[in-house]
């Protein structure tokens, strides 16, 4: 069972925690439970836990009697939990790279823009540029390449490039009811120009050998 934004949970409401209470009775059933949510260990979800450094688990202690009025939660036994971390993607190594042009492609796949090519988000400046503007956060990556099709639609140019994502802002929608200090709303970069490279200087002619003239056939 997947629950997400477990991390709006707020213990300091009885109401968040009489749902925290029914989410840990859902432990006793033959099912397993995936709660996700934005710096869990920071959100006082975990508050009172530790980490058993044998097995590396957060082992979640038994609620005290009294402090819930959900009669089962105060006498079940306690609960280990595995903390899995999905960073962003990392840029700065070949490992980390290679993850995130694997993303680009997959997600490259899936588009049906009518001038769309094959490398279109995973060669030339546009992984860098993607990252530049994202910092790695797929939430924010999905967001800009969705807002992006939308204005190669519009604009009939049917293809992403980094000029045309450059005016492209991400927009998260309504997040009034999101927490900035759990992490819950990213810090989005702003005013990221397209990558421009160097034009190289083109050599000049070696001309050694050239014939400035000055004198006729026959001199």
């Amino acid at each position: 069972m997947l629950i997400d934004d477990i991390t709006r949970l707020r213990l300091h409401r009885e109401d968040d925690q009489d749902t925290l209470d029914l989410i840990r009775e859902l432990m006793d059933l033959n099912v397993t439970l995936v709660l996700i949510g934005v710096d869990i260990p920071g959100s006082g979800l975990m508050r009172g836990s530790y980490v058993d450094q044998r097995t590396g688990q957060w082992i979640f202690p038994d609620p005290e009697r009294g402090k819930s009025h959900t009669a089962a939660a105060a006498t079940q036994t306690s609960r280990r939990f595995d903390i899995v971390n999905l960073d962003p993607f990392d840029y700065s190594t070949p490992a980390g790279i290679n993850a995130f042009l694997d993303h680009l492609a997959g997600i490259e796949d899936q588009l049906r823009l009518l001038r769309s090519f094959e490398g279109m988000l995973t060669t030339g400046e546009m992984p860098e540029y993607l990252y530049e503007r994202t910092r790695g956060v797929v939430g924010l990556l999905r967001r800009l390449i969705e807002d992006g099709c939308t204005e190669a639609m519009i604009s009939g140019k049917e293809r992403l490039t980094p000029e045309l994502l450059a005016r492209t802002t991400i927009q998260l929608g309504d997040h009034s009811d999101l927490d900035p200090g759990a992490g819950e709303v990213p810090e989005i970069p702003h005013n990221v120009p397209p990558t421009t490279k160097p034009t190289r200087k083109r050599r000049g002619r070696n001309t050694v050998l050239d014939d400035r003239g000055g004198r006729t056939a026959d001199g």
